[in-house]
Formats: structure tokens, C-alpha cells, sequence
């Protein structure tokens, strides 16, 4: 936005020059007086602009939120450019489509709300303008002997003056529209970038991670091994100061092993049997069978709202493990009472969106970029390996992961699918 602003000053600073130097050529060229009305007016609005354009960049250096700011500019210059008609004809006045100019950029840097709102603006102006040159109570400068808005009839005045506030509101709707979308398209590359940064993070991690996954995998099948004949013997009365010691050991081996499976998991998740399934179905048993299995009932509560008939072509077993660990982060980051949404929607894309909305602690804004990393996570007991493989089972099949959060809020995870014709079911 202070690019565009920076730009939007520049312009109107680049006009005022060239409305002065036209001034001074008809000024020269036709001998009129200093006295003329019209030049007196005309030379005061070109200092106003020029003082406002050097006020405008002073403030764009203060102010971060320069919304308000924008609004205050293009009103401004909607009264500057109504002044410019009147001085120039009014009714006879060819300089109308600078309004047309002024909805443009507001429709750029406002979008399609605060060009229509210029757009009314403008058409306000302009109709007591006309108004009052027709009914005799203003008589425009500069008309150097054009018919004014009294001379014809009233009718063909209505005309126009519908024409240029249709006009108005038509340049307006599609300025906004399109400015819309160009915002839209570039927070979808920007989100498109990111997630291509990461995969390819993760994909340089994972090939190094198979390795080294199998290399711990073998010593430590050894390590567990040899231990359960240590506390087999042990039981015969034996090294019974031992047995303890060898509990703990057989635990943490456990733990290690489950940790390399996880991590061998993110590193090369496996294939799995891809096969055409409902959407809808899959995210509702699992939230039902979570729901169940946890102790959830007495502070959370899970909503859901489930568009049927979405099909996906997937492993169902990854994809349940894709929704659990989602739903086992969202009870996690809720530490009193809360919720989690659940929604499943088909958009006009051939997609499909799952979205896992929550209303706990939040992400930190410095850590939501690498939410999805390996061994990243803000919980004491966590591995920080959940998300991440939920991250590698989406990539491994074309689909995206996305996430936004608020600290104190929520967070929400937003999973995109490519959907399929039910009818390519395959028969086993």
C-alpha cells in the first residue's frame, strides 16, 4: 500500500505541474489578466494541490495504517476535480472523465467498496453541479461562450448526467473486481511459494533422514533384543538389582524406536494403496472414533459440517492418520475449555477443502513458518514430528497443507484435494 501511495503522489503532483504549465500557456497566449476569476481560482487550487501533495508525503513516512489516509487523498481530489469542471464549462466541461481516473486508482487501493464509494461521491458532485447550473443558481466559469446546462432541455441534461454516473459506478465495480482478484492471486503465489520452499526443505531433509533412520534402526533392534534375554534370566532370581535398571532401559528403547519409525515415517512415507474414497465419510469416522477414545466430552466440544458426495482418490488408512494427528494437535493446543470446527466443502476448482479450525493458544507469528519442520514444536513433551508427517503424507499425494493462526486465538489447517469422478471407482 505505500508503494501505490508513493506512486498515487507522484502522479498527482506530475498533474498539478502540467495543470500549471497549461495555465500559464493559455495565461500568455490569450493576455488575460491577473484579475480573471477563473486564473485566480485556478492558480489557488494548483497551490492547494502542490501543498497537499508535500503534506501527503510528510504523513505516508508516520502513519503504518495509511487506509485512512488513502480515503482522505481521493475525497480531496474528487472536490479538486469537480472544481476543475466547474472552472472549465461545468455542463460543457470536457475534463468529467477524471473522475473516471480518480475511481480507477481508489478502486486500486481501496478495492471494489472504496471505489464505489467514490464512484457515489463523485456522481454527488457532479448532479448538484449540473443541478445548480441548470436551475440558474451557479454559473460555471470558462465557458467561452458554450450553451450551458439551462440552454437545453432537461431531458438531454438527465441524460448525461446518468450516463457519467453509470459510468462511474460501472469503472468502479470493475475496477474493484479486478483489483480483487490481483490481490487474491498474489496472496495465493505467495502461499504457493511458501509451500514449495518447504517441500523442497523437506525433501532435501528426508533423503538424508532414510539413511540415517535405518542405520539407528538396526543397533537398536539389537539393544532391545539383547535386553529381553538380560530380564528373561533375571527372572529365575538372578541380577534381581538389575531388573529395574533393565525396565528402564527396555522403555526408553521403546521410545527411541517409536521416534525412529515416526522420523522414518516423515522421511519416506510409504506409498500406501491409493484408492477412490469419500471425503466426507473418512473425516467423519475418524472424528467420531476420536471423539470416543478421548477424554473430550467435558471441555471440548467438536462441531461438524460435512458436504457429501466429495470424492478423493487416497491411502484411507494415511489419510485417518492425517485427520488424527491434526485433531490430537487441536486438543492439544486448547488447554481449558474450547472447540474445534470441522468443515468439508467442494469449491469450483475440482478441490476440495478440509478445514480443522481450533480455539487454542495460537502459533507465535515467528514460528508459524516453521510449523511444519521436523522436530519444531512449542509443546514440553512434544517431538515435533506430528505435523510433519502430516505435511510429507499430503505431499507424497499432490495435496496441500496450509495453516493460519492467532496467538490467544486459534489456528486453523486448511487441507486442499484434488477431487475425482466417483465412477473411476476401481472393482477389487
Amino acid at each position: 500500500m505505500h508503494v501505490k501511495l508513493k506512486w498515487l503522489i507522484f502522479f498527482r503532483l506530475l498533474f498539478t505541474l502540467l495543470l500549471m504549465g497549461s495555465t500559464v500557456a493559455l495565461h500568455i497566449r490569450d493576455g488575460l489578466s491577473f484579475k480573471e476569476p477563473s486564473l485566480i481560482v485556478l492558480y489557488g487550487l494548483i497551490v492547494f494541490l502542490l501543498t497537499v501533495s508535500f503534506c501527503y508525503a510528510v504523513l505516508l513516512k508516520r502513519f503504518k495504517k495509511t487506509a485512512g489516509l488513502t480515503y482522505v487523498q481521493i475525497v480531496i481530489d474528487t472536490v479538486a476535480i469537480s472544481l476543475i469542471i466547474f472552472l472549465t464549462g461545468s455542463f460543457s466541461s470536457l475534463f468529467f472523465f477524471l473522475y473516471l481516473v480518480v475511481i480507477m486508482y481508489a478502486g486500486i487501493l481501496l478495492y471494489r467498496k472504496g471505489g464505489l464509494i467514490m464512484a457515489a461521491l463523485c456522481s454527488i458532485q457532479y448532479g448538484i453541479l449540473i443541478d445548480l447550473e441548470f436551475y440558474g443558481v451557479l454559473s460555471p466559469m470558462g465557458r467561452m461562450g458554450e450553451l450551458t446546462a439551462a440552454d437545453y432541455a432537461w431531458s438531454y441534461v438527465l441524460y448525461k448526467v446518468m450516463i457519467i454516473m453509470a459510468a462511474c459506478f460501472v469503472v468502479a465495480f470493475l475496477t474493484g473486481i479486478i483489483a480483487e482478484q490481483e490481490r487474491d492471486s498474489r496472496k495465493e503465489l505467495a502461499a504457493m511459494a511458501s509451500y514449495t520452499k518447504r517441500v523442497e526443505i523437506m525433501a532435501a531433509v528426508g533423503e538424508m533422514a532414510a539413511g540415517l533412520a535405518h542405520e539407528i534402526r538396526n543397533p537398536l533392534a539389537s539393544l532391545i533384543g539383547s535386553v529381553q534375554l538380560l530380564k528373561e534370566d533375571s527372572l529365575d532370581g538372578h541380577g534381581r538389582g538389575h531388573r529395574k535398571l533393565m525396565l528402564i532401559v527396555l522403555r526408553e528403547a521403546d521410545r527411541l524406536s517409536s521416534l525412529v519409525n515416526n522420523f522414518l515415517l516423515f522421511a519416506k512415507p510409504p506409498a500406501g494403496r491409493r484408492e477412490v474414497i469419500n471425503l466426507g465419510g473418512v473425516v467423519s469416522e475418524t472424528s467420531d472414533i476420536f471423539d470416543k477414545n478421548t477424554d473430550l466430552s467435558q471441555r471440548i466440544t467438536i462441531s461438524r459440517r460435512i458436504e457429501a458426495g466429495i470424492w478423493v482418490e487416497m491411502d484411507p488408512g494415511q489419510l485417518r492418520q492425517v485427520f488424527w494427528n491434526l485433531l490430537l494437535n487441536a486438543v492439544e493446543s486448547i488447554e481449558n475449555d474450547g472447540a474445534i470446527n470441522i468443515e468439508v466443502r467442494e469449491t469450483k476448482r475440482h478441490t476440495a477443502v478440509v478445514t480443522i479450525e481450533d480455539t487454542g493458544c495460537g502459533i507465535p507469528t515467528d514460528k508459524i513458518d516453521a510449523v511444519f519442520d521436523p522436530f519444531m514444536t512449542t509443546k514440553p513433551k512434544g517431538t515435533g514430528l506430528g505435523l510433519s508427517i502430516v505435511h510429507r503424507i499430503m505431499e507424497t499425494h499432490g495435496c496441500r497443507l496450509d495453516v493460519e493462526s492467532v496467538v490467544g486465538k486459534g489456528t486453523i489447517f486448511t487441507l486442499t484435494f484434488t477431487t475425482v469422478d466417483p465412477s473411476t471407482i476401481l472393482k477389487h
